[in-house]
């Protein structure tokens, strides 16, 4: 193996022996988890301790709980009543303190999840510039609310506030980014957010509660460690949670919804699992269509909501783009994610290796084909992409999103065999479509738009840029995250209205001028 840089080492465990609890980092003394990385520090290969972490229950469940109960406090708390500039000032306070940790976070992004260097940098440095451009939306939408309009004799005053308590939960494979999508505008908004990180990328966030701890009051953002089973449920059989926001597995999301008493009163923002395909028209462009491929069905090992999931290519087509996919695939370079060059790196869930051989051997056993040279080999911590051709409807890796290495191809004759298949698929994220003439192009885009929720022209799935709407149709999402729409998903109009007379105008004209209320004011930031 090659030597690690010594910037890159880790030369000791980082234990995580204290939660941030009402505005405190309370210390931890029972029983904890060891958190390891697949990737090794050693000659002969063994997974590296990376350090420890809580392993709390239903007591610390409630704990936090009440504490950001308390901090609603029925909206009468400190933060919910907060006037927006001075929510905005803590909110800058907390990206201005993480942007230290910066060398810290992309370090244990690295060893937590096996992402490269590059795309660790980037993933922290998005996330920087979505906070900055939260606020920036927020200024804006704070400032087209701050009059008053009269409408049929009434005058109203109508802005957007806080629902209450949310329990945010982010996934393993954007621990730092897709987390904070749900956390900032959740926060921003005036919400207590009891946040438990994901399994993998946990001690990443440990950098970070200071910074949480110092910018907000106390009660208004809560870190907790453990199992779902352990923490997240009985938080959510507590009825004390007005949002669930969640990025993960719709199964989880259902069991969570299942154990809250008042399931009407729970606001929902989920971004839930998708099996996006590619479908590569007969005129493509076949390199073009190749690099998209590649690069939507293998960033990061696969391992994204929006990868690529399936490939449908059009038969006369099909011997040609698979021998260059594969050889491409093929030529991918594996290694450590600090290592330059390095496109596929080791896999952050141990178990992960072993059902993607079940994927393979399951359609190689139904038809398909191991097209690549290098597809299906196994290293400790990693399986190399297989590319599986030709795929049919009985093989598991036709249904099941694979999250990980292993590309499957399936060809049409007619375009209305992927069409089918999207109409009759439980998910509706993204597609890529390839092609060039704009007489076949344009009736599959009026359909492809109600399939889905983004048609990539040429070119492959993605998220950004985050001012896009990102949702999904079906069991792929639940309300819309984009910096504008996140802050909507969690908040709720209100507002104030009078009878437009003498007596209420005075009023009205007193509350503006004394500045008492929080709420009436035309105070605002550009």
């Amino acid at each position: 193996m090659n030597t690690i840089p010594q910037e890159f080492q880790i030369t000791k465990p980082l234990i995580q022996d204290t939660y941030l609890v009402d505005g405190e980092l309370k210390k931890w003394t029972g029983k904890t988890t060891e958190v390891y990385s697949t990737i090794s520090s050693t000659e002969n290969y063994a997974p590296t301790l990376l350090g420890s972490i809580p392993f709390m229950g239903e007591t610390e469940a409630i704990e936090v709980a009440e504490s950001a109960q308390k901090a609603f406090n029925n909206g009468q708390g400190l933060w919910p009543t907060m006037k927006v500039v001075d929510r905005i000032k803590c909110m800058e306070h907390f990206v201005t303190q993480m942007k230290t940790t910066r060398t810290e976070v992309v370090k244990l992004l690295m060893w937590e999840i096996g992402k490269t260097l590059g795309d660790s940098e980037k993933e922290f440095d998005r996330t920087v510039e979505y906070i900055n451009d939260t606020i920036e939306s927020y200024k804006e939408l704070n400032s087209r609310s701050a009059h008053f309009s009269k409408v049929q004799g009434i005058n109203a005053m109508v802005r957007r506030g806080p629902l209450g308590v949310v329990l945010c939960l982010g996934p393993y494979n954007y621990p730092l980014n897709e987390t904070f999508t749900l956390l900032i505008p959740a926060l921003i908004m005036g919400n207590p957010v009891i946040f438990k990180p994901a399994k993998h990328g946990v001690l990443l966030i440990s950098p970070l509660l200071e910074a949480f701890k110092s910018s907000f009051p106390k009660g208004v953002i809560s870190i907790v460690y453990g199992r779902g089973r352990e923490i997240a449920s009985p938080i959510m059989r507590s009825g004390m949670v007005d949002i669930l926001a969640l990025i993960g597995n719709s199964k989880s999301a259902i069991a969570l919804q299942d154990q809250h008493p008042n399931k009407n009163r729970l606001r929902l923002v989920l971004g839930l699992e998708a099996k996006n395909p590619a479908i590569i028209l007969p005129d493509a462009d076949l390199d073009l269509a190749i690099q998209e491929c590649i690069a939507g069905s293998l960033s990061f090992n696969g391992q994204r909501c929006t990868a690529l999931k399936i490939i449908y290519v059009h038969e006369n087509i099909a011997a040609e783009f698979n021998k260059r996919f594969a050889e491409k695939v093929d030529a991918l370079v594996f290694g450590n994610p600090w290592e330059k060059g390095v496109s596929l790196t080791p896999l952050p869930e141990t178990e992960k290796p072993a059902y993607i051989q079940e994927l393979i051997d399951d359609a190689t056993s139904k038809g398909a084909k191991v097209i690549n040279a290098k597809g299906g080999e196994h290293s400790e911590n990693f399986i190399f992409p297989a590319v599986l051709f030709p795929i049919n409807k009985e093989m598991r890796v036709y249904h099941e999103e694979q999250f990980g290495p292993v590309v499957p191809i399936i060809t049409f004759k007619d375009i209305q065999e992927p069409l089918n298949d999207m109409a009759e698929s439980n998910y509706g994220q993204q597609v890529s479509l390839f092609g060039k003439n704009i007489k076949t192009i344009a009736p599959l885009i009026d359909t492809l738009v109600n399939l889905v929720c983004r048609v990539n022209l040429n070119s492959s799935c993605q998220r950004g840029p985050d001012v896009f709407p990102f949702t999904g149709r079906k069991d792929s999402a639940f309300g819309t995250l984009s910096i504008e729409d996140a802050l909507r998903s969690f908040s709720i109009r209100t507002f104030v209205a009078s009878k437009d007379n003498a007596y209420n105008n005075e009023i009205l004209q007193e509350l503006l001028n004394s500045k008492e209320s929080n709420f009436i004011n035309t105070d605002y930031i550009l």
